[in-house]
């Protein structure tokens, strides 16, 4: 009875209104704070990254202005760093983009095929992997944001050209969720379903867009070029809302290339260009100053029989968009991709469409292989260390401008090459954002899986013991509330809210969304005198994890991501002792529960047979004795006994904090619940952590959770 009263006043007595998982948003990184700009950069030599760089070996130019650099990082995936701790700009991003306007479907199979033996042979596991497909019908669309999870690659790589609902994640990081009977793992024979598929795949494209490319009316063509290149360059300037640079592996057999240089042209010729050259430096005679390291196509002259002036231009617009976005296209000749002795409808030019595109903006054409892990060998090693180089500008003004950067290597050896994004764009409004790019700024945080943002919030999560095998997690956010409001429109407050768990190989085994519609007429000054508490939960099977939040305003984008470290025990042999739990005063907070969802739980947080809430960042008075709950699994019989310490933040220990076990509740199945006092020793204000130490008849077990102390308590 106390458990229903108790979330039913969270849910609906704050006055919330309580809806769907919100369309995908997220803002950009700008406010009026501190603009951080982050310059990844690759140095090689021979065809080999260069190691043992320092600061000091590096120049940054916004414009003609050097800059003082003030951040500083080598992100060398040999060395095989903790996926957690990389940042953005150094993370390796791979898009598999799939052309199934200029390919036949059967080619798109066998694509396939290769970009499963890519992602499961050659890339590592801190690899971020999106996917995105363009028809002439539907323009691009996003099927899968970048993320870690394997596996969900896999599900998107099955659906491809398909219309396939997705798992009710507004930021597009799971299609399939974890445990789902239909989810495929990724091995050797996973592949041999997608035969299956070809002619699913055939009638969802139709003929028309999948003979596109075959169209006799060379106006059509033009037409159909036209639309795909200006589709490219919307895409890109989206993609430029993702820090680090984008690897980009189109998947296509191309275009005729005399639409663009007529029936007399002859194929382009790479030059030399700005970005890449050695000492870092800018080529003075290249026509193009780009600083993306690769050669610039020049496209055949356009004054011949049919070729199009027009659509050389939107090619060459486009590039322009993709190197600004810091994305480099490896383009993917799918026509060699067939099986022998396949009937095909010889087309021409294609092959050098892909290698202008490729060439353009500092990538390769990989053709006739289906092995893209080997073939791509070359590339993956050369992008195997990144130096991130920051700097902050002066008088950043959020105007979306964009500003040339330049990058140079001190006292460069010869033959040494430097790849470098060519500019940064200003931050914009986070009103002037369009929602894929509001989704990405979002996706990118999460993964990311480094804490920011202007909010304040605290999380709070521990697993308890189902019967279903899946531990039933809940979490608790507690977010600032003068935070949240700070430039609130009038009226409403939108609040979204997302959690997600990943596991050590980063697969994400669940996750929440949830929108909040606040009245602000009603909860304002509950919300500025406090902030907001929400409680939801998660289902996890046995491991560890590392539980990401972002709370962001929906209104303005201030946001606040949180990364929490969770294990979930077995429960199956052992003592098991739960993170201490500190119960808090009532109306403390204004409160809000998540939209039910899946099997429906006891309330898991009880002493004495009552229901309380526990503070997911609890403020102690040094000194002063406190309510402490003990929650823990097979802790046998008999007398228990209590210990606890104090940590600083750095871990190391600073006194002893006198805990008392006060009584005992056991229920047949369920944890033995203690009630218990904490008394924290005279310490100054910080935050620290409480170790506590349970001993008995069953062993030993031990947790932990965060205090703080506060000045004036």
């Amino acid at each position: 009875m106390h458990q229903k009263i108790l979330l039913g006043w969270m849910c609906a007595a704050v006055g919330l209104a309580c809806a769907a998982a919100p369309a995908a948003a997220q803002t950009f990184a700008g406010t009026a704070e501190v603009v951080e700009v982050e310059v990844p950069v690759q140095v090689v030599r021979d065809g080999q990254p260069v190691r043992g760089l320092t600061a000091a070996d590096f120049e940054v130019y916004d414009g003609r202005k050097k800059q003082a650099i003030t951040g500083f990082r080598a992100v060398d995936l040999a060395a095989a760093p903790a996926a957690a701790g990389l940042p953005m700009a150094g993370r390796r991003q791979f898009l598999l983009l799939f052309d199934l306007a200029f390919s036949d479907p059967k080619a798109i199979v066998r694509a396939r095929e290769a970009a499963r033996e890519l992602v499961l042979k050659g890339l590592r596991a801190g690899d971020l992997v999106g996917l995105a497909t363009y028809s002439a019908a539907r323009g691009p669309q996003l099927v899968l944001g970048f993320t870690s999870d394997r596996r969900q690659v896999d599900a998107a790589l099955d659906s491809l050209g398909l219309v396939r609902a997705p798992a009710n994640d507004p930021l597009r990081l799971v299609m399939t969720p974890a445990g789902a009977g239909d989810q495929r793992l990724l091995a050797e024979g996973s592949r041999e379903a997608d035969a299956a598929n070809v002619d699913a795949l055939v009638r969802e494209l139709g003929p028309e867009q999948a003979n596109l490319g075959r169209e006799s009316n060379r106006s059509a063509q033009t037409a159909a070029v036209t639309a795909l290149t200006r589709s490219f360059s919307g895409l890109a300037r989206t993609l430029a809302a993702i820090p680090g640079r984008k690897q980009v592996l189109y998947f296509s057999e191309g275009f005729d290339s005399s639409l663009l240089t007529g029936s007399a042209g002859t194929a382009a010729q790479p030059r030399t260009g700005g970005g890449e050259v050695p000492g870092g430096g800018l080529d003075p005679t290249a026509t193009v100053d780009r600083g993306v390291g690769s050669s610039e196509p020049v496209l055949g002259s356009t004054d011949e029989s049919l070729g199009s002036t027009k659509s050389v231009n939107e090619v060459e617009r486009m590039l322009e968009e993709l190197r600004r976005a810091d994305c480099v296209v490896q383009a993917v000749d799918i026509g060699g991709l067939r099986a022998g002795g396949e009937q095909r409808v010889a087309r021409t030019g294609g092959k050098d469409t892909l290698l202008n595109i490729a060439r353009g903006t500092g990538g390769e054409l990989f053709e006739n292989s289906n092995d893209l892990s080997a073939a791509m060998s070359g590339v993956l090693e050369r992008t195997s260390l990144t130096y991130v180089l920051s700097f902050q500008p002066e008088n950043a003004k959020p105007d979306g401008s964009y500003h040339k950067l330049r990058v140079e290597l001190r006292n460069a050896p010869r033959g040494v090459r430097l790849a470098y994004r060519p500019g940064y764009y200003s931050p914009r409004p986070y009103a002037a954002l369009n929602p894929l790019e509001k989704l990405f700024e979002a996706s990118s945080r999460v993964m990311g899986g480094e804490e920011s943002g202007a909010i304040a919030s605290s999380v709070l999560a521990a697993p308890f013991r189902t019967a279903s095998g899946r531990a039933y997690v809940p979490v608790l956010i507690e977010v600032d509330g003068p935070a949240l409001l700070a430039g609130k429109p009038p009226g409403a407050l939108p609040v979204e809210i997302y959690v997600y768990a990943l596991d050590g190989g980063g697969a994400i085994q669940d996750f929440l969304v949830q929108s909040l519609g606040m009245d602000l007429a009603k909860v304002e000054p509950a919300l500025r005198q406090s902030g907001l508490k929400f409680f939801g939960h998660l289902d996890l099977p046995a491991g560890d994890y590392s539980v990401r939040t972002l709370v962001r305003n929906g209104a303005t984008g201030a946001f606040s991501l949180r990364v929490v470290p969770l294990t979930v025990p077995s429960f199956t042999a052992g003592p098991v002792l739960l993170p201490p739990f500190f119960p808090e005063p009532p109306n403390r907070w204004l409160l809000s529960r998540e939209t039910p969802r899946g099997p429906q739980v006891p309330y898991p947080f009880m002493a004495k047979q009552q229901p309380f809430i526990p503070a997911a960042r609890p403020a102690l008075a040094a000194g002063q004795e406190v309510p402490l709950s003990l929650v823990g699994y097979n802790l046998g019989t008999g007398d228990l006994k209590a210990e606890g310490r104090i940590l600083a933040r750095d871990g190391k220990e600073v006194g002893g904090g006198e805990v008392r076990v006060l009584a005992r509740e056991s229920a047949g199945g369920g944890p033995d619940r203690l009630a218990a006092a904490f008394k924290p020793p005279q310490l100054p204000p910080g935050e620290y952590v409480l170790r506590v130490t349970l001993s008995g008849a069953g062993g030993t077990a031990g947790s932990s959770a965060p205090f703080v102390v506060s000045a004036g308590r």
